[in-house]
C-alpha cells in the first residue's frame, strides 16, 4: 500500500507539470485545449527517440520534448488566430495530426528505455537513493521551478496582457493588446509544459507509448477542479495567483492518490477513465448546486422577513 502511494505521488508530481499547462489555457483563456493529449505523447516520443536512437543526454532530451510541445501549441495557435478556426476545433485537429506524427517519429507504437540512462536513474546512481524517491524529489524541484517561472512571467507586461485577454478579450483589444499574439504565447507556453511533462513521464516509466497522452485533458481538468475545491476549504480561501498554481499542482497529486486508493480497493483498471470523468463531473457540479442552494436559502429568509 505504501509503495502504491509513493508511486501515486511521483506520478502526481510529474503529471502536475502538465496540469500547469492545462491551467494556462483552461483557467486563464477559458479554452479546453485538446492539443495536450497529443503534445504530451509528442514530448515523450521525441525524448525517447533522442535517448534510444541518438544517445542524447537525458536532460537535453527533456528540452527537446519541451520544444516539441511548444511547436504543437504554435500549430494550434496559428489555426485559431490566423484562420479563425474555433480554439477547441483547432486543438482537435492538431491532436489528431499528432497521432500520425508520433507514429512517424517512433516508427512503432512504443519505444522502451530499459537499457538507457534517464535523469532519474543517473541521479539515483550518484546519490545512492531509491529511484522512486529520486523521481519525487526531482519532479518536485522541476515543478516548483515551473511554478516560480510562471508566477514571474504572469507578473510581466506580456503576462498581464495574456491574463487580461482571458478576462475580457474585447476590452483588451480596445486597449491595444494584440489578442492573437497573447493567445499564441499562451498555447505555446501551455503545450511546452505539457511536452516537458510527457518527456519526464517517459523517462520515469522507462518507455514512450503512442497512447500515453490519451485522456490527459480529463486528468488536467480533474486536478485543477480538485485543487480549487481544496483551496475553498482552506481558511481564508486561497485566491492569489501563486496559490492557484500551487493548488493545481496539489490537485494533481491528490487525483493520483485517489486513483491509487481506488485501485487498491479492487477497482478494475479499465474503469479509470470513467472514474476520471466522474470526478470532474462531480467536482464541477457540487459548487454550482451549493451556490443554488445558498441562493434559494437566502430568498426563503428574505420572504420570511
Amino acid at each position: 500500500m505504501l509503495l502504491a502511494m509513493q508511486g501515486a505521488v511521483s506520478q502526481g508530481v510529474l503529471w502536475g507539470i502538465m496540469v500547469l499547462g492545462v491551467f494556462i489555457t483552461y483557467k486563464l483563456l477559458d479554452i479546453a485545449d485538446l492539443t495536450c493529449d497529443g503534445s504530451l505523447a509528442l514530448g515523450g516520443c521525441v525524448c525517447a527517440i533522442l535517448v534510444v536512437e541518438h544517445g542524447c543526454d537525458p536532460w537535453l532530451a527533456l528540452l527537446a520534448g519541451t520544444l516539441a510541445g511548444v511547436a504543437a501549441g504554435a500549430v494550434t495557435g496559428l489555426l485559431h488566430t490566423l484562420f479563425d478556426i474555433p480554439a477547441i476545433l483547432a486543438g482537435i485537429l492538431t491532436q489528431i495530426s499528432l497521432w500520425s506524427i508520433n507514429l512517424r517519429i517512433m516508427g512503432k507504437s512504443n519505444v522502451p528505455l530499459l537499457k538507457h540512462d534517464t535523469v532519474f536513474s543517473g541521479i539515483a546512481q550518484v546519490t545512492g537513493a531509491p529511484q522512486a524517491t529520486v523521481t519525487i524529489v526531482v519532479g518536485l524541484l522541476i515543478a516548483i521551478a515551473m511554478v516560480a517561472a510562471l508566477y514571474w512571467f504572469f507578473g510581466t507586461e506580456i503576462g498581464s496582457a495574456l491574463r487580461a485577454t482571458g478576462n475580457n478579450e474585447n476590452m483588451s483589444r480596445a486597449l491595444g493588446i494584440n489578442t492573437g499574439t497573447t493567445k499564441m504565447i499562451a498555447l505555446m507556453l501551455s503545450n511546452g509544459l505539457v511536452g516537458l511533462s510527457g518527456a519526464l513521464i517517459c523517462q520515469s516509466q522507462k518507455y514512450a507509448d503512442i497512447g500515453m497522452g490519451t485522456g490527459a485533458i480529463i486528468i488536467g481538468l480533474a486536478a485543477i477542479v480538485i485543487g480549487e475545491v481544496l483551496g475553498r476549504l482552506t481558511p481564508g480561501k486561497l485566491r492569489s495567483f501563486s496559490s492557484r498554481l500551487i493548488a493545481a499542482l496539489v490537485g494533481s497529486v491528490v487525483y493520483f492518490l485517489i486513483r491509487a486508493i481506488v485501485l487498491q480497493l479492487g477497482m478494475d483498471a479499465n474503469d479509470m477513465k470513467l472514474l476520471s470523468a466522474c470526478i470532474v463531473a462531480v467536482a464541477l457540479a457540487v459548487p454550482v448546486m451549493w451556490e443554488r442552494y445558498q441562493l434559494r436559502r437566502s430568498y426563503a429568509k428574505g420572504g420570511e422577513a
